[in-house]
């Protein structure tokens, strides 16, 4: 049940509030046919190389990550093309569709601490947040390139308490992402996972305090 003590409610991004998939329409505008395939390797391979880059010590910005992973995806489908395609993919990852329910769950929930706390770099996130028009609604935007440590180290997920100056038992962590969430919940704070995509709990012994399908749930949180 919701608890008293919650103070910051801290939103990932990318699938919790934004849709990355969303840019699966100009992905099939310039590769026809190949839409859904390209959004979904460039996801598939952008989660990964965040992944490998922190085991092997080797950071570099999401907005690099994202670039690489696009280009890796294009090849593998073996699809030829120009930067100026890359480039047109990216941009149109800086304006990526949100969630229906997102503004009308923000206004009703905005009298908390409201934070965004994402592995996108500053130069993905901010021209996100702002061309969707969210941005006044958000206390912080929080970054993982600010200390050069992506989720789900314990890092990353320390640098949140330090920006918002509260302790993790009063962290409500929203993600759509299961990994996240688990790394959300072995760290201490109190995790809500937006299962979306109807999935089941990741088997890493990290069941998340709440469930819900969409970001409507966390409304009992007011």
């Amino acid at each position: 049940m919701p608890t008293a003590k919650t103070k910051a409610l801290v939103f990932d991004v990318y699938g919790t509030l934004f849709d990355v998939h969303s840019v699966e329409e100009k992905c099939q505008e310039l590769f026809e046919g190949k839409g859904k395939e390209i959004s979904k390797l460039w996801r598939q391979k952008q989660l990964e190389y965040a992944f490998l880059r922190q085991l092997m010590g080797q950071y570099a910005s999401f907005k690099t990550i994202t670039t690489d992973s696009l280009r890796y995806a294009l090849k593998t489908l073996n699809l030829s093309f120009q930067e100026v395609h890359m480039q047109q993919l990216l941009d149109a990852y800086e304006k990526l569709s949100y969630y229906p329910e997102v503004p009308e769950v923000l206004q009703q929930m905005k009298h908390k601490k409201l934070a965004v706390f994402s592995n996108g770099s500053r130069d993905m996130l901010e021209p996100l947040i702002h061309h969707s028009g969210l941005a006044p609604l958000f206390h912080e935007i929080i970054s993982v390139d600010d200390i050069k440590q992506y989720k789900p180290s314990p890092a990353s997920y320390n640098h949140v308490l330090n920006v918002l100056g509260v302790e993790r038992e009063e962290v409500l962590f929203m993600s759509s992402n299961g990994w996240d969430i688990s790394g959300a919940k072995s760290f201490g704070f109190q995790t809500a996972w937006i299962n979306r995509s109807q999935s089941p709990v990741e088997e890493l012994n990290q069941k998340p305090h709440h469930i819900y399908e969409d970001l409507n749930g966390i409304v009992e949180w007011r």
